[in-house]
């Protein structure tokens, strides 16, 4: 099997979301990883949304996939802002906080690049593990 790479553009808004999961189950039906590649490209959709100007009128945000026989890369670039984006403690009775925390369990490695300007969050997985999402 040989390296390929897609990359899609989605408006910022919730809808979206769906639509980018659907993205990249499609384009790795029939992979192990493609249930935690689905939740990790849904979180990073979400920040894009809550977190940067990807959430304005007209905005949009980018999901490239970058597949090998052995890991996957996914990552999502976003218009930006203000905020770095990190892990949090979440706090127990609020609702988000949580999906750098849930990337970062699912993936073998993961970070951000860029500034305020635009970013990409992305993660590694291993291909040929299942993970414990649904």
């Amino acid at each position: 099997m040989s390296a390929w790479r897609f990359s899609r553009y989605f408006l910022g808004s919730a809808p979206s979301i769906t639509e980018a999961r659907r993205f990249v189950a499609a384009l790795l039906r029939g992979w192990p990883a493609v249930g935690d590649a689905e939740l990790i490209v849904s979180e990073l959709a979400t920040n894009a949304i809550r977190h940067s100007a990807s959430g304005r009128f007209g905005g949009r945000f980018l999901v490239s996939v970058h597949a090998h026989p052995d890991r996957l890369w996914i990552g999502v670039l976003d218009e930006g802002g203000p905020s770095f984006p990190r892990v949090f403690r979440p706090c127990l009775e609020g609702e988000g906080g949580r999906g750098l925390l849930v990337v970062a369990s699912l993936a073998l490695d993961w970070g951000v690049w860029g500034d305020e300007h635009g970013r990409t969050v992305w993660a590694v997985l291993d291909a040929a593990l299942q993970g414990a999402s649904c």
